[in-house]
């Protein structure tokens, strides 16, 4: 519904909500340009977590494990060109980006392997075979 106070000009609807858009969304843009969207799973046999990296090269993409610390970071380049054109608006993003997730106990770090389709990267964490065999059922008894 549109304010048609007597108030104000008619044409103050035209103006102010471009003028102040930006500034209403600017929160949830600086916070999906510094942390991707992503999604973590879990099976018998391994950990998966995706990335959603749409318009980043593979070759900008830099995965590294340190002290059960799964960081994700790279840099999405801008290629666009504004000779000759006015934005009225855009929602895109450039930059650098930064992801890390604290990985279970149980992870076999040397087999961990990443892959890179469609815009999602994928990393698999295998878990070690042996932790699946440690856990066992306690008898709770009666005092």
């Amino acid at each position: 519904m549109v304010d048609r106070s007597p108030n104000l000009p008619t044409n103050h609807v035209d103006w102010w909500p471009g003028l102040a858009d930006p500034f209403r969304r600017f929160g949830s843009k600086v916070s999906e340009f510094f942390a991707p969207a992503a999604e973590a799973s879990a099976s018998d046999d391994d950990y998966v977590v995706k990335v959603e990296l749409p318009g980043v090269k593979e070759a900008d993409i830099n995965v590294e494990i340190h002290d059960n610390l799964l960081t994700v970071r790279g840099e999405k380049e801008s290629s666009r060109k504004e000779e000759g054109k006015t934005y009225y608006f855009s929602e895109r993003t450039y930059g650098s980006f930064q992801r890390s997730f604290r990985l279970p106990q149980d992870v076999q770090d040397s087999d961990i392997n990443a892959t890179f389709e469609d815009g999602v990267l994928t990393v698999r964490l295998p878990k070690q075979p042996e932790a699946a065999s440690k856990a066992r059922k306690i008898e709770v008894r009666k005092a």
